[in-house]
């Protein structure tokens, strides 16, 4: 269990990053949403001890994060948003030399972890290739392989599905949810649908703030009954917004389709539709803005 309890942060140059995070995460899949700002990357590099809180306590398996960051490392995976590779070093090569670092010391046990590794992430018949020359999502895997190097307690992974087509988007999952089984894994990211499909356990944030956190379901069911839907022509959009509670509006066929927030149907031209985790999030963060 990941504890986090107010934790804080400002920058040198003013931005308030983190506004009195807490947390609690077991094992398994975790989801921490939220637009590009609200502080993702701030509280995924402070759980990774790459920076300090200003306030707040994180605590691991009850154990101080805080207190002893070298032994928190030792449990720790990280894949951080954008990480660089030694131009021409194979994939093998490279891991073998990261297990060095993450003081795997032993050869032969060296040996046996990086070749597990690449095998589970699909990787094992490109290990004789240069990973400057992977694509994006073999890239991420091998961030993912990099991460599971000496059989972590925690993994953390911040935006890893942006920029992956399809095929390998839905590869990363299958090998995510492999992983959470064992562990804790948070997975930060903007893309609602990476959350909805992975995680048991969710948080949205913005601003530095926690908006709302529970099981997806819960959430979602939470605005049931008091969803409406209605398809509009696009001038239309602006009158909506200003007399009720737009969640989102996404164009269809050339129109609009509206998606609003009451307790009853606005008017008769409303059907209601079964809420959903976007709803959720856009609800969300409109409350935060109104406040």
């Amino acid at each position: 269990m990941l504890e986090v309890s107010g934790i804080t942060r400002t920058y040198p140059n003013g931005v308030q990053a983190l506004r009195g995070v807490s947390l609690s995460i077991p094992r398994g899949l975790f989801g921490l949403l939220g637009p590009n700002g609200a502080g993702k990357s701030s509280l995924m590099r402070t759980l990774a001890t790459l920076q300090a809180p200003d306030a707040g306590s994180i605590t691991f398996d009850g154990a101080s994060v805080l207190d002893d960051p070298q032994a928190h490392r030792r449990r720790l995976g990280y894949l951080p948003q954008d990480f660089g590779v030694y131009p021409g070093v194979s994939a093998l090569e490279l891991l073998d030399h990261l297990a060095v670092l993450k003081g795997i010391a032993d050869r032969r046990a060296r040996r046996e972890q990086v070749e597990a590794l690449l095998a589970q992430t699909n990787l094992w018949e490109h290990r004789k290739r240069a990973v400057s020359g992977f694509s994006g999502g073999m890239r991420q895997r091998f961030g993912i392989a990099q991460a599971l190097l000496g059989d972590p307690r925690l993994v953390v992974v911040d935006e890893p599905t942006a920029g992956l087509d399809p095929e390998e988007r839905n590869r990363f999952h299958n090998l995510l949810s492999e992983i959470g089984e064992q562990v804790v894994v948070i997975l930060s990211t903007h893309i609602v649908e990476d959350v909805r499909q992975l995680c048991a356990r969710m948080a949205i944030l913005a601003g530095g703030r926690v908006l709302c956190q529970g099981a997806p379901d819960e959430l979602v069911g939470g605005l049931a009954g008091r969803v409406w839907a209605k398809t509009v022509e696009k001038h239309a959009v602006a009158g909506a917004r200003e007399s009720m509670h737009v969640l989102s509006a996404q164009l269809h066929a050339g129109r609009t389709r509206l998606r609003v927030l009451a307790d009853d149907a606005p008017d008769a031209s409303f059907e209601p539709v079964a809420p959903d985790l976007e709803d959720v999030y856009f609800h969300a963060l409109g409350e935060r803005k109104a406040a």
